[in-house]
Formats: structure tokens, sequence, C-alpha cells
């Protein structure tokens, strides 16, 4: 895939970091591990390691996939 020839400006990158946190944060909350969250989304682990530490830009239907084992809305994910 090729490179974006302008970098994300750093409120992008502030909100990915959000969402990341937010994640993280309704898993624990679930009391669910980062491989139980992966497990229900029908997700790497790895991926939920990514876009917990804002690494990765999560894909609309990963966030899907996400709050639907984390038993929320999707919207809920960006508040």
């Amino acid at each position: 895939m090729p490179r974006r020839r302008t970098p994300r400006p750093d409120w992008v990158l502030t909100r990915r970091i959000e969402l990341g946190h937010r994640i993280a944060t309704l898993r624990r909350e679930r009391g669910l591990s980062q491989d139980d969250l992966a497990a229900g989304a029908g997700l790497e682990r790895r991926s939920i390691q990514r876009y917990e530490h804002g690494q990765r830009d999560p894909q609309a239907s990963d966030l899907f996939l996400i709050a639907n084992a984390l038993n929320c809305h999707v919207t809920e994910l960006f508040r």
C-alpha cells in the first residue's frame, strides 16, 4: 500500500489515541482481556493492541465488531 504524501494532522493522531483509550477502558470495565475482546470480535489480538495504543486506524467494520463484542453501540466508542 502506498504511503501518504502528507502526514496526518496532530489532531487526527490525538483522536486515534483517544479512541484506543476508550476501547481499552470499555474492555476493562467489562472484565475482558485483549484476547477475550479479539475472540469476541473475530479479530486478532495484535489488532486490538494496535487500536488501543493508537498505532492503527481501525476500519469501520472492525469498530462495529468491537462494539458488538463490548455489547455497546458503536457511537459509545467515540464518547
